[in-house]
């Protein structure tokens, strides 16, 4: 195989915007099939690929290496369980399940099968959460005991779209919060416990639109929080260590670039505005000193690129499905915590 014959189960802001783009610069994929009912903007946006309207249009087809599942999170678990049965790779959109028995039960199928299984966390990719990864690997700012992540919105009205609609999956909890609590995972493994409080704040909605967790690993404190009703947005980034401290505004530009038709492509790709670059503050003996610090640029491609090494070379998978597992946990600990109004102790 030196090309991935890739099937998409789905075209909505999801496959349009986040998969085919990235992969449509990358000569190791090769998108055969979409599942969708936006024919006309597939023979548009990928004229080499075919429109087709069932699942098993793609499953039942020997010419189809891969699938990336971008469908509403409640439907995950039956589309990636079809598709793994009938003997393909699977990419899931995050989050991974609604719950963690069915992430269980597709990570045996998987194993059964022979075939990898993942899911798309791309925001390990941001270009912000790279650059405090550095600093973080390179002592930077010594032990950290405070990481403090907010993903806030001002969308004070309720649509009309399944994520803010009552259903398996849906909600702020398993939509931003995923990416959130993989993020801290990723740099600090499984915590303890978890405390949380997870509410709806707008009139008339159905699910959650506000959360703050904190997930505990002793002295260490990895505070999450999210908002639907925020006007101003404050720090997206707060992380404090024994050595410093890295205070970080604004966001990773490449979902606003790919929504606005760019091609994930040239030296400009992922980069931060300088106004937005972080702020170092280090203490020295009895001197504190600070210093901007330039944005590491954004890759939601290296996704792609790692997961190409994977199935054509044998390489580690960029996310692991025991990795979007455990986020899964995590939702289903603070949704506990929530409604006991307590903290939950994990079994790790």
């Amino acid at each position: 195989m030196d090309r991935i014959r890739t099937g998409l189960l789905g075209y909505g802001l999801s496959g349009s915007v986040f998969h085919a783009p990235l992969l449509s610069v990358l000569e190791e994929f090769d998108i055969k099939k979409v599942m969708t009912s936006r024919k006309e903007q597939v023979n548009s946006e990928i004229p080499e690929a075919e429109a087709v309207s069932s699942i098993e249009d793609i499953t039942g087809d020997p010419n189809i290496d891969l699938v990336i599942v971008t469908m509403p999170s409640g439907l995950h678990f039956e589309a990636a369980k079809e598709c793994l049965l009938a003997g393909k790779h699977v990419v899931l959109e995050k989050p991974m399940t609604a719950t963690a028995e069915e992430a269980e039960e597709l990570i045996h199928l998987a194993t059964e099968k022979g075939v990898l299984l993942s899911v798309y966390h791309n925001r390990r990719w941001d270009n912000d959460f790279l650059t405090i990864k550095q600093l973080i690997s390179e002592g930077r700012l010594g032990d950290i005991n405070t990481f403090h992540a907010s993903y806030d919105r001002y969308r004070p009205n309720v649509r009309q779209r399944w994520r803010e609609q009552k259903g398996p999956g849906s909600g702020a909890l398993y939509d931003l919060g995923s990416h959130l609590i993989d993020q801290v995972l990723h740099l600090f493994g499984m915590p303890e416990a978890v405390t949380a409080q997870v509410a709806a704040q707008r009139d008339g909605a159905e699910t959650d639109d506000y959360f703050h967790i904190v997930l505990h690993y002793g002295k260490l404190q990895a505070i999450l929080h999210s908002g639907s009703i925020v006007p101003a947005n404050g720090p997206r980034y707060q992380v404090h260590g024994q050595k410093g401290s890295f205070i970080k505004y604004g966001i990773d530009s490449q979902e606003d670039a790919l929504r606005a038709g760019q091609k994930p492509s040239g030296e400009s790709w992922g980069a931060d505005l300088p106004e937005h670059y972080g702020e170092l503050t280090v203490v020295e003996g009895e001197e504190v000193k600070t210093e901007t610090v330039k944005t590491l640029p954004g890759s939601y491609v290296t996704y792609y690129q790692e997961l190409a090494a994977s199935i054509l070379k044998g390489g580690k998978l960029p996310v692991t499905a025991e990795e979007g597992l455990a986020v899964i946990r995590i939702i289903e600990a603070a949704r506990e915590s929530s409604e006991l109004k307590k903290t939950v102790l994990l079994n790790k």
